[in-house]
């Protein structure tokens, strides 16, 4: 009954809209900015693996922007999305993060430890959701997963680890670099090496329902005016991008 509720909530939307973004939480705000610059365009944000589903199920949307390579291609095999339109738009980096104030923590078993006292740290789904995908791939290659795997509190996407961090829910998280810029309750305490993980891709790609209404959205958000929306909200440019 839920997802038959979603959808029609869906449908009445893309009844409402020229385009019907479906985008990864991490993107809010810079997406926000970009569909702001167009008539009728709509965004529905969620953690990636829960939009590249929805498409999959036949989700009215125009657009998908996802933070894993790996859901798009689930997108691309199902012949869900058009395969020559798929592009890197965007990377960014993994952090942990604590409440506003706290100090840099070593990335050792031992510190973290320390930190969580008898709380946990707050991640996207591991198995599911980017950036927790990241956190685990970051974690088992420093040494840390097993000391840390049973301390974890998992959730349906980055922003709500973010959210249980910044209301003092959880002592520690890792969440992207760009979102700790959206809230002053949370701090960075540490930075994950970049080759400690997957690089984080954002990739973009048209639907079968598409039109040049969100071919132009597209050609806009690649452009010089919405990279320069996406630098300012702390994403990096695509990772195989050497600039």
């Amino acid at each position: 009954m839920l997802l038959i509720g979603f959808f029609l909530t869906l449908t009445a939307a893309a009844a409402r809209a020229d385009v019907l973004i479906f985008a990864a939480a991490s993107l809010k705000e810079p997406v926000d900015r970009i569909a702001a610059q167009f008539d009728d365009v709509v965004v529905s944000y969620g953690g990636s693996g829960t939009m590249a589903r929805q498409v999959s199920f036949g989700a009215p949307a125009d657009i998908v922007l996802l933070a894993n390579t790996d859901w798009m291609d689930v997108l691309v095999a199902g012949d869900h999305v058009q395969a020559e339109s798929v592009f890197d738009f965007a990377s960014n980096r993994l952090v942990m993060i604590g409440p506003e104030g706290a100090g840099p923590v070593p990335l050792t078993s031992e510190a973290i430890l320390d930190a969580l006292e008898a709380g946990r740290m707050a991640v996207g789904l591991t198995q599911a959701v980017p950036a927790g995908i990241y956190a685990k791939a970051a974690l088992q290659s420093l040494g840390l997963w097993e000391a840390i795997e049973d301390k974890l509190a998992e959730v349906d996407n980055v922003r709500a680890a973010l959210a249980l961090v910044a209301r003092g829910q959880a002592p520690l998280g890792i969440v992207y670099q760009s979102d700790t810029r959206i809230t002053q309750d949370v701090a960075q305490v540490a930075l994950f090496p970049a080759d400690s993980h997957p690089p984080i891709r954002y990739v973009a790609a048209l639907t079968n329902n598409a039109d040049i209404a969100a071919q132009d959205v597209l050609t806009y958000l690649r452009g010089p005016q919405g990279q320069t929306i996406l630098a300012e909200a702390g994403l990096l440019p695509p990772a195989d991008d050497p600039s």
